[in-house]
């Protein structure tokens, strides 16, 4: 079966059938209904129902164009009038499949008892939610597992299958008529373009972190698919159902400027008017500034924002999330009358890196109001300087030099400047750099931010305390060194040969942002470019003694999912990249800092 999308023939991929077990954990096909008595456990490992349940699997729901896809519905056995909450995923409809907390050791500080095993992986557990009275129907997207058809990366048919599902779940005897969505990282991807749709019956929306461009948030970020492309690859070769899956990645070979292939996967967020709840965090290398996007471009006049300070499933299943996000939909799905309005719109968390996170700072919008930007240059002595240098000075690096280690690796240039008073950094930066290469090329250059406290350290955040891993560690240093429990800080990337479809600005401060859909000449040799590369949001606390690092280098600076990944990178730069110091307007960065409330 062909799959096209705008006028593009596109590239599909096997996938994994659903009754190999060597590669995933496979659930039979078998529509039924089964009543869990209160009490019941999948496992002794696992938490128990509250309330007698009803448990109804691979029940079928027709699409607009004949297509059935399958769920499961959990909800309290006698009641009615119930809200729907419907999660979205590819990922099998509860307890089955490849991907699971299973795949990091230390489960990301959620213990096994602690969920029902009926959850579908990052999304919400059935057995937190029934005994209050709400249905959770899991549904396994189009050509995943059993469903139907081919497999879609996202993009208007998944939203349109979103839209039929919403509004089929709203109309069965036990529903409301009210139905919600919830769900994190891919759950939430899905969300944006469901709710751009605008299906009737759809209450409230729950996007906990999640991408809202795949191009430009995580695929192709900066212009450069370096070096998310080998991760995105490997979710698609894991994918389970019985037709094929879009070949996201050969279609990034293929067509690696943005055009409307690209588009369909940008999500229409302006239309999307349902009341929402967006989640962000610093920590995810995929989602960060999709959420935060997401949140300011969303065209519900109801939103709210709240940046946490972990791991994003570490959060998705602890109490206080889970109580808070029923505060929400009890509003908006039931009518309860609590004080959920009252809620600030903008939560935000900070990062000490030393010490524990402070949480939950109000604020009435995002960048938040208070922010005073500066301008820090760099110096040819290695510093951040509010004043720019005198006299003209170069460093350089190697940019095709291959990372060894996760972190702190050679050819990387450093620059710090050191706080004199309690600063707190809230919000986009940017990085203005002067750079030149030996050899023509692309040219790739990548920026982060760093903490480094007063002794000279610079610092990690773990997303989850070393005691609170399953089982916990000894030290920091016996956490796996992958981004989903180490967090070093904000980064930014831009391809030099994309500066031209820059989108232009009239603020100074603006974050840069680009086009990415057509392609320059290569840098010349020995030539200097001006590169205006945009960091990512972050929120952390400077006190006085302690500094602010700027990190420019030739290959990413992060680690990655996991740690096989690591050091294991596809870079395209060539030889020596040199930095240019005082030339022009000066290589600087601009930064968000709000004083401390």
């Amino acid at each position: 079966m062909s799959l096209q999308i705008a006028s593009f023939d596109v590239a599909l991929a096997p996938v994994i059938a659903p009754e190999n077990e060597a590669a995933c954990q496979s659930a039979p096909f078998h529509p039924s209904k089964t009543v869990l008595p209160k009490g019941f456990r999948k496992s002794q490992r696992n938490a128990a129902f509250p309330v007698e349940t009803l448990f109804e699997q691979d029940v079928a729901v027709p699409m607009r164009d004949g297509t059935k896809l399958y769920c499961d519905i959990f909800r309290p056995t006698g009641k009615s009038n119930l809200p729907a909450i419907l999660v979205w995923s590819p990922y099998g409809k509860g307890g089955n499949g490849p991907h699971g907390l299973h795949m990091i050791e230390g489960r990301f500080g959620v213990p096994e008892e602690r969920l029902s095993g009926y959850e579908k992986f990052e999304g919400l557990d059935p057995a937190d939610w029934v005994g209050h009275d709400y249905a959770i129907v899991n549904f396994d997207l189009r050509g995943c597992w059993n469903s139907e058809g081919n497999i879609p990366w996202l993009g208007t048919q998944d939203g349109r299958d979103g839209y039929d599902a919403v509004e089929c779940v709203a109309k069965w005897e036990w529903c409301n008529g009210k139905v919600a969505l919830a769900g994190n990282s891919w759950l939430a991807m899905s969300q944006w373009f469901i709710a751009a749709e605008r299906p009737p019956h759809l209450a409230a929306f729950a996007p906990w972190e999640g991408a809202s461009d795949f191009y430009r948030d995580t695929l192709c970020r900066g212009g450069t698919p370096y070096p998310y492309q080998r991760f995105w690859k490997i979710l698609e070769s894991s994918m389970v159902g019985r037709g094929n899956v879009e070949a996201i990645t050969e279609m990034l070979t293929r067509y690696p400027l943005f055009n409307e292939y690209w588009e369909d996967k940008v999500a229409k967020l302006e239309r999307a008017t349902a009341p929402c709840y967006v989640l962000a965090s610093y920590s995810t290398s995929l989602h960060t500034n999709g959420s935060f996007r997401g949140f300011n471009a969303l065209g519900s006049t109801d939103k709210w924002l709240r940046v946490h300070p972990k791991q994003e499933w570490s959060d998705l299943y602890s109490d206080a999330s889970t109580e808070d996000l029923r505060r929400f939909l009890d509003y908006y799905t039931k009518d309860i009358s609590n004080e959920w309005p009252t809620t600030p719109r903008v939560r935000v968390s900070l990062l000490p890196f030393n010490e524990a996170p402070i949480e939950n700072i109000p604020f009435q919008s995002y960048p938040v109001p208070q922010t005073q930007y500066a301008k820090l240059f760099l110096t040819g002595s290695g510093e951040l300087s509010l004043d720019p240098p005198t006299n003209l000075s170069q460093m350089s690096y190697l940019s095709d030099f291959a990372p060894t280690q996760p972190d702190h690796n050679a050819e990387e240039l450093l620059f710090a400047y050191k706080f004199t008073k309690p600063t707190w950094m809230i919000g986009y930066s940017k990085a203005v750099l002067y750079l030149s290469a030996e050899i023509a090329q692309n040219l790739d250059v990548f920026v982060q931010l760093r903490k480094m406290d007063k002794s000279g350290e610079i610092l990690q955040h773990l997303n989850v305390p070393v005691d609170q891993l399953v089982p916990p560690k000894a030290t920091p240093n016996d956490v796996p060194n992958t981004c989903f429990l180490k967090y070093l800080g904000p980064t930014g990337v831009l391809r030099a040969t994309h500066t031209s479809t820059r989108i232009p600005s009239s603020d100074p401060n603006a974050w840069p942002r680009y086009r990415h859909d057509q392609k320059d000449a290569v840098v010349n040799a020995n030539q200097v470019y001006q590169l205006e590369v945009p960091i990512w949001p972050s929120g952390i606390t400077f006190e006085a003694g302690e500094s602010l690092v700027l990190k420019v280098a030739g290959h990413y600076m992060s680690m990655m999912e996991f740690e096989f990944l690591n050091n294991h990178l596809d870079i395209t730069n060539i030889g020596r990249h040199t930095l240019h110091l005082g030339y022009a307007e000066g290589s600087h960065i601009v930064v968000p800092f709000v004083e401390p409330v």
